[in-house]
């Protein structure tokens, strides 16, 4: 991609605004529905234990999602600003194939495979 069209942009804008409509509608159904555990509906310990441990996941599950979103809200803010799309390390188009797989990435192909190099030899 060696220029990023309007078109494009709207696609990306509208794809990063449905994924986020989609968590926020998420994190309210967990609100309402997962986060209360009534031990009175809960016959025995095993069951109460589950059902902490299912709770747990789904938590977890939110957690991921809110880092998610945050990346999302940056990568409208990205479009706003007139700089998505654009690898922040060097600067060139990060590729609408790759934008279209992930609409948060910030790095090109090469950049990303440099930091996971990087982040492996230090682990």
């Amino acid at each position: 991609m060696d220029e990023i069209t309007p078109e494009f942009l709207q696609e990306m804008k509208d794809k990063l605004a449905a994924e986020r409509d989609r968590i926020i509608s998420l994190a309210m159904k967990t609100r309402k529905e997962e986060m209360v555990l009534d031990q009175d509906d809960l016959p025995d310990e095993m069951d109460l234990a589950s059902s902490e441990y299912n709770q747990a996941i789904a938590f977890r599950l939110r957690g991921r999602e809110k880092h998610l979103l945050s990346k999302i809200e940056e990568a409208l803010g990205r479009i706003e600003t007139g700089v998505y799309g654009y690898c922040e390390v060097c600067e060139e188009p990060i590729g609408d194939a790759r934008l279209r797989a992930r609409p948060v990435a910030t790095y090109c192909i090469s950049c990303k495979e440099e930091q996971e190099r990087r982040e492996k030899d230090y682990s």
